[in-house]
Formats: structure tokens, sequence, C-alpha cells
């Protein structure tokens, strides 16, 4: 199972500085944050590796010159790279520090503090976290950025530094933790270049793409890596019990390109950056796994947030237990009668909510829905994300041992 980046925002790592760079993507099957901190030492004896490289292959002879045809033909990806370096960015979480003496602050912590004198008001704002973004459109004066939900997550305050070096104000237009997108607008004057989404569909395993963005955070800002595409359609688990359909690449995707473009040799962005297996279930180190959220979905998820702000999800209107996570010895705690092993338990509905009117009960045990079966809550969500709001589902419930079929109509969460 590869964990949503979200989920381990909280668990920043820290560089020099106290500065925290939002990492790329999590770790996979079991986890620890990937990318953690810098390596000064492996990063010096790269440096020096290359030192040493650049003294052997110095020539002496003066007669020797560079072919500049040769050097002005770079690689196939440089036209690409070219087309959207100037929309790339790094996005830069800003938190307020509390000005407070440090015996107010235990306090605080303790027993928490709710006065509206808090200086958390007036505290200095610091980088807190750093990841990257696209431009992707202007327009009504505004330039509009996507990046991931995790990059800007629990932000007092955004700021965006731009290709050109300048950094500039940035306001969270919307978000959505489920897809790990999220929308930011700048003043349209500071845009200078705006990237175009290619069709995902489209994607063939091995085709070659870019990676784009800020590893280890502004300091090495337009970074881009080169990969292929290693499957077109990766369907994994993530740590919040949804499944996401991503684009695995082995272009390297460091701590930092979170919210950063995967780019096609047409200099298309097919992908947004956002996951990274680290680490197999048994505690094998992974390289060259990377996930992109792929462009179709992208669009999709921007427009809204642009239009509304907020994703709105079908949802059957009760909260619910996956029954094979659920220990033997908690069933009765739970007041769980069912002898089934698999399954959704409701354990509460909504009143007047869309399951309350079409009959399902607490207790119930959902079996099926639209006659597909479904054993844990990513499954479920599948089938309901499937549908817009306002659908009707046929919804199977196994009732005090028997199978009950009800219809009901989706409500928005």
């Amino acid at each position: 199972m590869v964990e949503n980046q979200n989920d381990n925002q909280n668990q920043p790592r820290r560089k020099s500085g106290n500065k925290i760079i939002a990492t790329a993507a999590i770790v996979g099957v079991v986890g620890g944050l990937v990318g953690g901190g810098v390596s000064y030492y492996a990063m010096d004896q790269m440096n020096n590796g290359q030192a040493n490289n650049t003294a052997q292959t110095s020539i002496s002879s003066s007669s020797s010159k560079v072919s500049e045809k040769s050097a002005k033909n770079g690689g196939t990806m440089t036209a690409a790279y070219n087309d959207v370096k100037g929309a790339v960015v790094s996005v830069i979480n800003l938190k307020r520090q509390s000005a407070s003496s440090g015996a107010d602050s235990l306090y605080s912590s303790l027993f928490g503090d709710d006065s509206d004198s808090s200086s958390s008001k007036s505290g200095k704002l610091e980088t807190y976290s750093e990841g990257s973004g696209v431009v992707y459109m202007k327009s009504n004066g505004k330039g509009y950025i996507v990046t991931n939900n995790h990059v800007i997550s629990g932000s007092d305050a955004v700021q965006v530094l731009l290709a050109n070096g300048k950094t500039v104000n940035a306001k969270v237009v919307g978000k959505d933790s489920t897809t790990d997108l999220a929308v930011l607008s700048i003043d349209a004057k500071y845009v200078t270049q705006t990237a175009q989404f290619g069709d995902s569909k489209h994607l063939e395993a091995g085709q070659t793409v870019i990676a784009v963005g800020s590893p280890l955070g502004s300091e090495y800002a337009s970074t881009v890596t080169q990969g292929i595409i290693s499957a077109p359609a990766r369907t994994i688990s993530t740590s919040s019990g949804n499944q996401q359909t991503v684009i695995q690449t082995d272009a390297a995707i460091n701590p930092g390109n979170s919210g950063g473009a995967l780019v096609n040799s047409a200099g298309q962005v097919i992908g947004i950056n956002s996951m990274k297996l680290a680490q197999s279930s048994d505690g094998t180190s992974v390289e060259g796994m990377g996930f992109a959220i792929p462009s179709n979905e992208v669009v999709t998820i921007v427009n809204e947030l642009v239009k509304k702000g907020k994703i709105t999800r079908p949802q059957l209107g009760v909260r619910v237990i996956a029954l094979q996570g659920i220990p033997e010895g908690y069933r009765s705690r739970l007041k769980i009668k069912s002898n089934l092993k698999s399954g959704i338990y409701i354990a509460s509905v909504n009143k007047s909510g869309s399951a309350a009117n079409a009959g399902i009960k607490s207790g119930d045990v959902i079996t099926k829905v639209d006659g597909k079966k479904v054993d844990d809550v990513a499954s479920l969500h599948s089938i309901l994300y499937s549908h817009k709001v306002g659908d009707t589902v046929n919804v199977t419930v196994n009732r005090n041992g028997k199978y009950v079929d009800m219809k009901v109509k989706l409500e928005g969460n």
C-alpha cells in the first residue's frame, strides 16, 4: 500500500535553518517518510567525484576544440523542457511561529490555549515546507497554479517562487485531500509562461518523460530528471483507504518535487508528481518507483476547484467500518451481530440522509453495490465515486442473516 502524502505532512524532515521540505512521495508499503534529511556527506562525495572527473577529462592540447554543433543539439527532451520550464514554480508553505515564552508555549501544548490574544496571530511567518507547482492558466487577471494538497496543507500563507527568481504571494483557490490536488492563484502580471496539459489516456509503457520541479526545495528549482512511463495506469491503495489510479515512472522524484510536472516529449504536462514508493513491505529499499496524478483527472479536479473551491463527491450518508479489519473481540463491543467475515458494517446512519430514506439501518452490512462485491472502504468508494450526486445505486445489505436490496439516491458530501 502506498501512503497518501498528505497523511505524512505532520512528520516533516528538517534541513539546516529550520526549513522543512515537503516530500514528493511517501513511503510505500510499510513506511517511513521518503527523502528525509539531506546527506551532505554524500553530496560532498559526489561533488568531489565530479571535480576529479573534470580534472581527468581536461585536455591539455591547445589545438583541441569543442564542437559547437553538438553542444547546441542537446538531449531529445530539451525542447520539451523549454516548453514548461517557465511554468514550473516552487511553492512555499509559510506558518506563523508563536512568539510566546517557553513557559507559555509549554502550558499551551499541555493544556491548550483558546485565547484570542494568542501570539499565533502576530507571530512571524516562516518557511515550513517547500514543494512545486505548475502554472497552467491565465484568466481574468489571475494566473492559476496546480500543486499537491499536502504541499500547502496547514499553511498560514503561501508564496510562489517563479522561474525568474521573483517571489510573490499566492492565494489558495481550492484544495482536495482525496486526490491530493490544490489550486493557487497569483496576479496575472507575474505569469510569463503557462503549461499545456496532454491526454493521459494515450500514454504507453516505455514512453520517455521528464519530471520538472524543485527537489530539496527552491535551492534546486527547475531541476529536470528523465525516465520512462513504467505503467500508464497503476492502481494503488493509500493509507487513507482510497484507491488511486496513477502514472508510474522511474524518472527521479525527490522531496520537493511534489506538485511538479511530469512532461511528455511534446512538452505537455501529462501528470502531477505526487508520490513515491521507497520501501517494500519487508523493508527492502526501492528505487525508481514514482507516481503522478494523470493529467485527465487533474484537469477535471482543477476546473471544479476554480469553479466551486471544493470537490463534491457522492455518498450514502453513513459511517462504516470494514468487517475484515475488526478483531473478533471487538465485535460484541460494536454490537455486530452478523457472522459475515467480509463486507462493510454500518456503524451509524445520518438522519434524513439518503441511506436512512432508503431504509438502511445501523447494524446492516453492505455486501454489494450495483451488483459489485465490496470488502473494504476503498472498494466502496471506488464504486460510489464512479457515479454523480443524484444518481441511484442498488445497495445489497445483510440484515440479521437475510439479504435485502435497496435503492439509494446518492447525496453530496
